[in-house]
């Protein structure tokens, strides 16, 4: 069973740093992107980042470009965003996602374009 594990999430004040992880199997992290997604409540899921499945290629969403870096780790088949600077409208659930296409040429950044989730880990961010 494909999975992805995210961690990493919790409470913190604006302005402080956090690093969300996911650990997918090796199946996944070899050969699909990866991207991060979140959803506040009554909102619907957002983008956020994603990287190509061989680290090449990076994207960041508008909402957190310059506060937001994501990053692989090869060794652990984890996935990072570290997020700087965060804000109270930062505060969701962030979800990893897995690419449903093998070794896509770039990166997508529709949730419809996405065939694996992790269960997801909230980011709450107090003003």
């Amino acid at each position: 069973q494909e999975q992805l594990v995210e961690s990493g999430g919790g409470l913190v004040q604006a302005g402080d740093s956090l690093r969300l992880s996911c650990t997918a199997s090796r199946r996944i992290f070899a050969s699909y992107a990866m991207g991060w997604f979140r959803q506040a409540p009554g909102q619907e899921r957002e983008f956020v980042a994603a990287i190509s499945w061989s680290g090449g290629h990076q994207f960041v969403a508008d909402s957190v470009r310059g506060r937001s870096t994501i990053f692989r780790d090869s060794a652990e088949s984890t996935v990072y965003l570290q997020m700087v600077s965060l804000k109270p409208e930062d505060t969701a659930v962030y979800y990893c996602a897995g690419d449903s296409a093998y070794r896509r040429a770039k990166v997508v950044t529709s949730h419809n374009d996405y065939k694996y989730w992790g269960q997801g880990t909230q980011v709450t961010v107090s003003s």
